[in-house]
């Protein structure tokens, strides 16, 4: 049985990710984005344990290392993955603090990205140092976020 979590913005919860060294601010990212899918399409936000979603963490690890050749040695705590509308998302936050989306429009090829936001605390992690430029952005839930992203270029 997949143990799924409805991700509480109102009230920030660290549950799942307990283990990371910015847990706090990892789990205002993550309550971060629940609120923004409930605001703009009524979606909860759900996650499940990384080692119930080894098919997730395959299509993200593929498009990573396929189109930027990346590969992250930080560990994988909770993904996420559903389609609002024509655009299919997907997530993972590692232990480390990061977290990675995967933003995949169905019916146009040139509105699908991987993104990239750290929690405040962390340090940049080593895969993407040097290669990406980070924007910062305050959050009520989560501090200040910095981000990144690239565009898809295959098809996944």
């Amino acid at each position: 049985m997949e143990m799924s979590y409805i991700v509480d913005f109102k009230n920030v919860s660290t549950v799942g990710l307990e283990s990371s060294p910015v847990v706090e601010a990892l789990a205002g990212l993550r309550a971060n984005e629940a609120r923004y899918f409930m605001n703009k399409y009524k979606h909860e936000f759900t996650v499940v344990p990384a080692s119930e979603s080894q098919e997730t963490l395959d299509y993200v690890n593929r498009i990573l290392k396929e189109e930027r050749d990346i590969e992250f040695a930080a560990k994988p705590l909770e993904t996420s993955r559903f389609q609002v509308e024509n655009i299919k998302f997907a997530y993972v936050f590692y232990e480390d603090g990061l977290e990675v989306n995967v933003m995949y429009t169905v019916d146009d090829s040139k509105k699908r990205a991987v993104g990239f936001k750290l929690s405040e605390g962390m340090e940049v992690p080593k895969e993407l140092e040097g290669k990406f430029k980070f924007a910062r952005q305050k959050s009520k839930l989560a501090g200040t976020i910095r981000g990144s992203f690239f565009v898809i270029k295959g098809e996944y």
